[in-house]
């Protein structure tokens, strides 16, 4: 039992308030393990003790305001920190940039220390306590944290939990033979049990990285590694691997990351016979971790990676009693929208944003249109096939549009992770491309350069007309096209996501004031945007949102409401005039132009969006 009497009076209030559930779900899910129930317990007051006063008052004062990020103020950027600035200390000296872009929501993309070649961008960690030194060190890492936060803005950094590299210590000693650490993962004697899972765990990569187990030669053992080879699956079945990478996790809370994304999450529990996803004993170690963080930085939040569909999603959120992660993405609704740019048609969007409308206002999702990796046509089939849509071939016209065979697409993607045995691939590329302003451009088509930017800026207002946090990926806000260079680079060639992870072009950045261009075009266009957007409490996550109907398949109508303000957003998702056939009875204000126009049916020109506001 651990002795309790020495602990300060702070940690003991936030400790008491969940020490019952916690001890009774780690003993659910770990067998009444009191040994290392307390070894956990000591841990987190341990992390409570090394974090420091200015972090601590940082956590007094978003327990004051616990909805703080939940603003219609709160605007997101998505940024490698060798692409934006090189190091983490180039980082600290562009954060006027990032400020005048609005953004105080700064996601710093996998930066520990992982091995040159089979890192996965970094989701490969061979050091949870330290930083690539190529990128700096962590003491940058928590200088950049406090200057973020006297700017007023808020750090989110990945944390790697289902694997780790098969370079970092835990697997160096497993290779070793020594069984301590060999639990740490899913090693076999033999290939008969991993034979069993793989009749039921699908394959993640099946053309770069097919199955799930691979052959440890040292060892002359398999391990389960489901991503790619180099990342060997953790065992969270053993405690010790549960309490030390939760330890990792608020090591990171205290350098100053205020924000935690789980990365994997869906993935961390094995179990035979299922497909290793989305177990409920995932959920269970969730929300541990989000008791640990409560008790010892509860200023910070646990933002989910769970790209899957919303039935799958939405119960990360956990409940209002006992919630999970603070935030999950809106995948489906990004891969919807771009599948409305493909196809023009705004029926399958309609339907997914009523799923996503009708949830309740403190779920908070993170709204992107591009971000590092690819974009997978997960969508809801079963609606599609009312239209006559087949999975297999609609997947393969998406790809062709979006990567520009089809006739009249100036788009300019890649695939990736392509596979001709089911019918799949992914795609690749920026938001500006995708859209055909990197085809334009080359053209020197002035008109279709035009008719492009009006599109990215559509796209970006749908965006931040949606509840929640909208997040920029770095470079979209100056439209920055696709880098294929990476073709060049052995280390890169074979995965196109690299096609949209392009250092960022300063010399581009500084056009940004340069009239007509198109960098001042869209930095401008997004500014005003995210201007309107935190001037009105209509776009408090509270509002109240529903699909406007139209009678238009090319048009898409969104209402909010909240505080007596309500908004008419429209979308002309077509490269001709449109009509969106509305008879809203009030007399409504253009957001943008100051207008007074009423909002009957309602013409719009090719990708022509409006704001309409009224108060009542």
């Amino acid at each position: 039992m651990v002795d309790t009497k020495k602990w300060e009076p702070e940690f003991m209030k936030r400790f008491n308030r969940h020490y019952d559930e916690m001890k009774w779900l780690y003993g659910e899910i770990y067998n009444g393990d009191e040994q290392a129930f307390d070894y956990f317990c000591t841990m987190l007051h341990n992390c409570y003790k090394d974090r420091n006063d200015i972090l601590r008052s940082w956590d007094g004062a978003r327990q004051t305001v616990p909805d703080w990020y939940r603003g219609n103020d709160m605007l997101g950027m998505l940024l490698y920190t060798n692409c934006f600035a090189g190091t983490l200390k180039g980082v600290k000296k562009k954060l006027d940039y990032l400020q005048e872009c609005g953004i105080n929501y700064v996601h710093l993309m996998p930066l520990l220390q992982s091995p040159e070649g089979k890192s996965d961008g970094g989701y490969a960690v061979s050091d949870y306590r330290k930083v690539d030194p190529k990128l700096g060190t962590m003491k940058d890492l928590a200088d950049l944290a406090a200057a973020c936060h006297e700017k007023g803005m808020c750090v989110c950094l990945d944390f790697v939990m289902n694997h780790t590299s098969d370079e970092h210590e835990w697997a160096i000693r497993a290779k070793k033979g020594e069984k301590e650490y060999m639990d740490r993962y899913y090693f076999f004697d033999n290939w008969d049990i991993p034979n069993e899972y793989e009749k039921t765990v699908p394959q993640v990569f099946p053309t770069t990285a097919p199955g799930n187990f691979t052959w440890i030669d040292c060892v002359q053992k398999p391990v389960m590694t489901m991503f790619y080879p180099y990342q060997w699956d953790l065992n969270y079945m053993n405690p010790v691997v549960f309490n030390d990478m939760t330890e990792n996790m608020l090591y990171l809370c205290n350098q100053g990351v205020d924000i935690i994304r789980l990365d994997a999450v869906p993935y961390i529990w094995k179990a035979l016979g299922s497909t290793n996803r989305n177990l409920p004993q995932v959920h269970t170690l969730v929300r541990i971790m989000h008791m640990a963080a409560d008790i010892v930085a509860p200023g910070t939040l646990l933002l989910g990676e769970v790209v899957m569909e919303p039935s799958k999603v939405v119960p990360y959120f956990g409940s209002v009693e006992k919630p999970e992660c603070h935030m999950l993405y809106n995948v489906t609704t990004m891969a919807s929208a771009w599948h409305t740019v493909a196809t023009r048609d705004v029926r399958l969007l309609k339907h997914q944003l009523g799923i996503t409308f009708a949830l309740p206002h403190q779920y908070t999702f993170l709204n992107y249109l591009r971000c590092h990796d690819d974009i997978g046509w997960g969508l809801d089939y079963d609606f599609l096939k009312q239209f006559g849509v087949e999975e297999v071939s609609h997947k393969k016209f998406l790809n062709d549009w979006m990567t520009g065979k089809t006739y009249g697409s100036d788009s300019r993607g890649e695939l990736y992770n392509d596979d001709p045995r089911l019918g799949d691939a992914r795609l690749c590329g920026t938001t500006a491309s995708l859209l055909g302003i990197e085809a334009a451009e080359f053209e020197q088509n002035e008109g279709k350069v035009d008719l492009y930017i009006q599109r990215d800026l559509m796209m970006h207002a749908f965006l931040f007309t949606l509840s929640g946090i909208p997040v920029l990926y770095s470079g979209d806000e100056i439209g920055q096209l696709n880098d294929y260079d990476y073709h060049n680079d052995p280390l890169k060639w074979d995965d196109s996501r690299y096609i949209h992870r392009g250092d960022l072009n300063w010399d581009e950045v500084a056009l940004r004031k340069k009239k007509k261009t198109r960098k001042v075009r869209i930095f401008e266009g997004l500014k005003k945007l995210e201007y309107i957007r935190m001037k009105y409490d209509v776009f408090l996550n509270d509002a109240d949102t529903w699909i406007v109907e139209c009678y238009n398949d090319h048009v898409l109508g969104v209402g909010r409401y909240y505080n007596k303000q309500k908004m008419i957003a429209l979308f002309n998702f077509n490269d001709c005039d449109e009509t969106a056939w509305i008879k809203e009875p009030e007399e409504y204000t253009d957001m943008l132009t100051g207008d007074t126009m009423r909002a009957e049916n309602f013409g719009l020109k090719p990708y022509e969006f409006r704001w309409l506001l009224t108060k009542f």
